[in-house]
């Protein structure tokens, strides 16, 4: 049976989970008040994959949400890098470099994110395209087929300004499963159905190319 370990830490505000748990796995089991940071979609991969790749939708920096990642490297080695703690900085140099990676470091099997508060969370949507959205106050953004979809958390007013910049919005009251987009695995590349602010996500699989230098830390390790 894989690994499912999903441990909450509210008073830390951290979240420490094996890389196979789903996105949505995460969502259903987090007490009301604090959230991850990705939005409440299920994608492929399951949080490893989510942090291999980058992550997705985000408007923020992801990297800053990730704590700590334990990974099993091409060679086989296992390394640890981060920590729980969000004060850590022991083993930073390691983390930031998984951040999408695209598996390049290696397999995740652990990951620690950093979980925010917020008293109030909307999820709309409404057709259109990213491209022609101005800077955006929402955490998440992203377009399926042509609808633009953005989430936010916070205090109420707060989340009412930063989605009323998509007009003739729909509430979007139930997660949403994009898997089916992506049945020969999520890559990036043009012409798939599915984009956010930093990426056009494809089926198949496909990464971009790593750097010499970057390659040359993946074999080291």
């Amino acid at each position: 049976m894989p690994d499912s370990r999903i441990d909450i830490s509210p008073g830390d505000q951290t979240l420490t989970v094996s890389g196979g748990v789903g996105l949505l796995e995460v969502y259903a089991a987090l007490p009301p008040g604090l959230y991850p940071p990705f939005p409440p979609v299920e994608l492929p991969g399951g949080i490893g994959g989510l942090v291999s790749r980058g992550g997705f939708g985000q408007t923020f920096f992801f990297g800053a949400e990730v704590l700590g990642v334990t990974f099993r490297a091409p060679s086989g080695r296992v390394v640890r890098a981060g920590g729980r703690t969000v004060k850590n900085v022991q083993g930073y140099d390691l983390t930031r470099p998984f951040v999408g990676s695209f598996g390049a470091l290696g397999e995740a099997l652990e990951i620690t994110l950093r979980l925010r508060p917020g008293l109030r969370a909307r999820h709309v949507s409404a057709p259109g395209s990213l491209a022609d959205l101005p800077d955006l106050a929402a955490r998440f953004a992203w377009e399926v087929e042509g609808q633009v979809h953005l989430m936010h958390f916070g205090h109420g007013r707060q989340v009412d300004r930063a989605l009323d910049v998509l007009s003739d919005a729909v509430e979007i009251t139930e997660p949403v499963d994009l898997t089916p987009h992506f049945p020969g695995g999520m890559g990036v590349g043009a012409g798939g159905s599915v984009m956010d602010r930093h990426f056009g996500w494809v089926d198949g699989g496909a990464v971009p190319p790593v750097p010499e230098l970057f390659a040359r830390v993946a074999a080291s390790l």
